[in-house]
This record gives structure tokens, sequence and C-alpha cells, in this order.
């Protein structure tokens, strides 16, 4: 079996069209998705929690939605089981991450959970979304005592990144050159001034994950498959924020890389101006990562 485990950033989702709420959200059903990691549910507590429990229902997941509707995490109740929420995500974030451990059927009663984290990095500030992605890596720096160790509970983690992967990968979009974006307000968003007086496009978060140890899933299956189509753009070229870009990305803990089975970038011209990432996960590989984590002695 394998689990499927999607991003998508639905920018008009109580924006008062119930009709493209609704095709959005078929959409995202017909996807057959075991997690879902969801930006931008704004409104969506409104009316007595009116949007989150449509949701619900067309997606036939349970949902949790972080503060302020900024984020959420759905999840299929028959395979995953929430362990803990984590409400207190740090200091800095404009749209705060929505977080939560789950324990995956079928493992043993001492099975490691799983992390998934949905989050939106910051649109206009570099600063304050490097801040952000530093935040982020404490999910992969979760070790807790079991007796006379130390277990290590692995991440899942995605969002809406409003910046670029470091370069290198094939097929990987080209990184957008500052004079590429018309909207000057815009071309601060995207780039940061360097220590030399230079200014150079954002790719700070995705160095920063990487480096803390969370991979880029669908850089990890070009680079062990050549599967080029997992690193399509997520984002199509506009006349404001310059050419096609690949800032919607999923990444995981290394130990869970073994588990990756495929990653594709579904369209949703129409419903959304971000494209939904789909990673899909080898359930038995799964199961035994979490069966057998990682450990350092206590």
């Amino acid at each position: 079996m394998l689990i499927n485990a999607a991003i998508c950033n639905f920018e008009n989702n109580g924006g008062g069209d119930r009709g493209l709420w609704q095709r959005m959200h078929d959409r995202l059903a017909s996807l057959d998705l075991h997690l879902l990691l969801r930006q931008e549910v704004w409104n969506a507590q409104d009316n007595g929690n009116e949007l989150a429990d449509a949701a619900e229902a067309v997606l036939g997941m349970a949902g949790l939605i972080g503060p302020e509707c900024c984020t959420a995490l759905y999840h299929d109740p028959d395979l995953f089981t929430p362990v803990s929420e984590y409400p207190k995500t740090g200091p800095v974030w404009a749209l705060p991450p929505t977080v939560c451990s789950f324990q995956l059927a079928g493992t043993a009663p001492d099975a490691t959970p799983l992390i998934v984290g949905s989050y939106h990095l910051n649109y206009c500030s570099p600063t304050t979304r490097l801040a952000e992605a530093e935040w982020l890596t404490k999910w992969n720096d979760k070790w807790v005592r079991d007796g006379d160790r130390y277990v290590h509970y692995p991440a899942l983690l995605g969002g809406d990144n409003n910046s670029y992967p470091v370069a290198g990968t094939p097929e990987d979009p080209a990184l957008t050159v500052l004079e590429q974006i018309r909207d000057e307000p815009h071309r601060a968003h995207r780039s940061y001034l360097g220590a030399d007086g230079v200014r150079r496009m954002d790719d700070r978060p995705d160095d920063t994950l990487r480096t803390a140890g969370l991979q880029d899933v669908a850089r990890h299956l070009i680079a062990t498959t050549g599967d080029t189509s997992a690193v399509a753009a997520t984002v199509d070229a506009c006349d404001t924020h310059g050419p096609d870009a690949r800032i919607d990305r999923i990444y995981a803990s290394k130990q869970l890389l073994p588990a990756v089975r495929e990653v594709k970038v579904v369209d949703m011209k129409g419903l959304s101006d971000h494209h939904a990432v789909v990673v899909r996960l080898d359930r038995d590989t799964l199961t035994e990562i979490l069966n057998h984590p990682l450990t350092r002695a206590a």
C-alpha cells in the first residue's frame, strides 16, 4: 500500500465562491490522500466551523486547524491516530504552522510516532522567512527518552516556502533572475542583500532545512531515480512574480527517505494559483522505519 501525502495552498478558502471551494475540495478528494497539509484555510472556523466541517466531509478526513486558520492538517483516521499536538511552534511566525505527531496503524505499540507539519513561510520578509525556517528545524530534533536511550521522532513537513530551492538539481526550474520580476516590491520580497552588498534570490530557507537533515523529497527522488517530473514548477509564471518556480515543497527526515516512492505535482489551474505536491510513501517501509527508529544512548 502507498500512503499519499500532499500539500496545497488554496488562497480562496473563505473567499465567498462556494462553487470554487467545492471544486477544489473535490479535486483534492480525488487524489485519495491519507495526509493533507493545507495553507491559508481562511475563515474555516467561522459560523460554527462551517468550512472546516465541510472540508472533512468532502475529503473523508479528520482535520486540525492551526492558529488563526493560517494552516491545517488533515489525516485519514483509519491510518493515522493523533498522539500529540504541538501548539508552541515558536515566536516568529506571521502565519503559524500546524504540527502534530501521529501513530501509524499497524506499527508496534512502542513504535515511534511520525511528526507531520504544515507551514507557510512569510510572504514579504526574507529575514523572517529565514528565522521561520530555523524554527522548523526543531521538528527534526525531537529526541525522546525511552529508558536508557533517546529515540528520534522523524518528521514530514510541507508548505509554501515563498522562496527558491538551492540551484543544482537537474530540471529544477531555473533560479529566477531579479530583473525578471516586474513588481518592484516583490523583488525585495524574494531576495536578500548579501554581506558583499550583492542582492541574491532567496534560497536560504531550503539551505537551512537541508543543513538540518530535512531533505527535499523531490530533490531526493530525482537523485535516486532520475524522475524529473518530481521537480515540476508549483507556481506558474506571471508578470508580477516572474518565471515558473518550485516554491511549494515537502521535506522529510533522512531516515524516512527509503519510503519515498513517487513525488508529483498535480495541476490545479483554475482552482488555485499553487499546484499541489503529492508524495507517495511505501507503507511497509514506513512501518519498518517507525518500528526501528534512530536511537542514541541516554
